[in-house]
């Protein structure tokens, strides 16, 4: 098994979540900004396509196996969205903040709140790798009325854990590390990696 990858993703947030769930294998994770790799364009309609675009991109430029992903808020009440564009729900520039004011107000009245993240995790041992191995995760949760709790990034402040008692912005690292849609798509991938080792 290889020993370092690039991550195609500028996210400091999802960069230090990368590192703590890696580095226990023993997986060097180099984010693609220290390589002077730019971002990938995410021009498709799912999650899938985008992160494939994503990884290949960071593979070709770096010479090295990459690892994307693209995650994504679904509600239930709004068909799906913010989905594939969560990252800029609210327009340019990309702002945690702005999403999740345009999301409470898209919810404003509305009483189902049901959600989940998603995570699809796309790993390529080389730009052409015609086997690409694709891990799927799926986090239940609802939309809270306001934000709450002080960790986490992108729409964990909403994103309320009924069984919990609170939002994904209240957990602590190591916690979340284990029941994110992020942990739960790395342990499909990696049971992937171990059978084609």
């Amino acid at each position: 098994m290889f020993k370092k990858l690039v991550l195609a993703s500028n996210n400091p947030g999802k960069l230090s979540e990368f590192s703590a769930l890696m580095g226990p294998l023993g997986i060097e994770v180099i984010p693609q900004a220290s390589l002077n790799i730019p971002e990938a364009e995410e021009p498709h309609f799912t999650f899938v396509e985008n992160a494939l675009a994503k990884a290949r991109h960071a593979a070709e430029r770096s010479g090295l196996p990459a690892l994307a992903d693209d995650s994504g808020l679904c509600v239930d009440a709004l068909t799906g969205a913010p989905g594939v564009y969560s990252a800029r729900y609210a327009g340019l520039p990309k702002s945690d903040e702005r999403n999740n004011a345009a999301l409470l107000g898209a919810l404003a009245g509305e009483t189902q709140r049901r959600a989940h993240y998603v995570c699809v995790l796309v790993l390529v041992r080389n730009a052409h790798d015609p086997q690409p191995l694709i891990g799927l995760g799926r986090w239940h949760g609802e939309i809270a009325t306001a934000p709450r709790g002080a960790g986490g990034f992108g729409y964990d402040p909403l994103f309320w854990l009924p069984e919990l008692g609170l939002t994904a912005a209240g957990l602590d690292a190591a916690h979340k590390n284990r029941i994110s849609h992020r942990a739960l798509a790395l342990a499909s991938l990696m049971a992937q990696l171990h059978e084609t080792a």
